[in-house]
């Protein structure tokens, strides 16, 4: 299994994740359980190159760790920029914050971090359930209010 970013190529449809998690054996389970979600991955090496692909891009599944580049949640560059990003594009991504500091699927956290779901570091191994889980309940929430954008731009 390739999960190097350069192969990957998306095509029109393909459900796609970008990984702002060090090298580690971490990343290599986050992309693997991705990869095994039929998600086509890239991962983001430091923060000049995951801002670029997040302005060149659409990713489904935004994953970032809290402390990407050792810096704090507070700091973190690629979170801000998430946030700073307009309500339409926002809703395009769903971003999950890994953590150490806050449990898996903690909803007040998530709020206040502006993300859509928390995975804590320990739970890991339960990775691919949880994303799984976490993006239904996004796609359940978020339908009818793309569906009626879509009615409303074909007036």
């Amino acid at each position: 299994m390739n999960l190097e970013p350069d192969h990957h190529v998306f095509d029109l449809g393909d459900q796609t994740a970008l990984v702002c998690v060090p090298a580690s054996p971490c990343q290599k389970s986050i992309a693997a359980q991705l990869v095994a979600l039929d998600y086509k991955v890239h991962l983001g090496l430091f923060e000049e190159d995951v801002l670029l692909k997040l302005a060149t891009c659409n990713y489904n599944v935004v994953i970032i760790d809290e402390n990407f580049k050792e810096a704090g949640a507070d700091e973190n560059v690629i979170l801000r920029e998430m946030v700073k990003s307009s309500g339409a594009l926002r809703r395009e991504h769903f971003v999950v914050l890994l953590s150490q500091r806050f449990a898996t699927n903690d909803a007040t956290s998530a709020f206040v971090m502006s993300v859509d779901q928390i995975i804590n570091f320990g739970d890991l191994a339960n990775f691919k359930p949880v994303l799984r889980r976490g993006v239904a309940m996004h796609q359940d929430l978020y339908r009818p209010f793309l569906e009626t954008i879509k009615v409303v731009q074909a007036l």
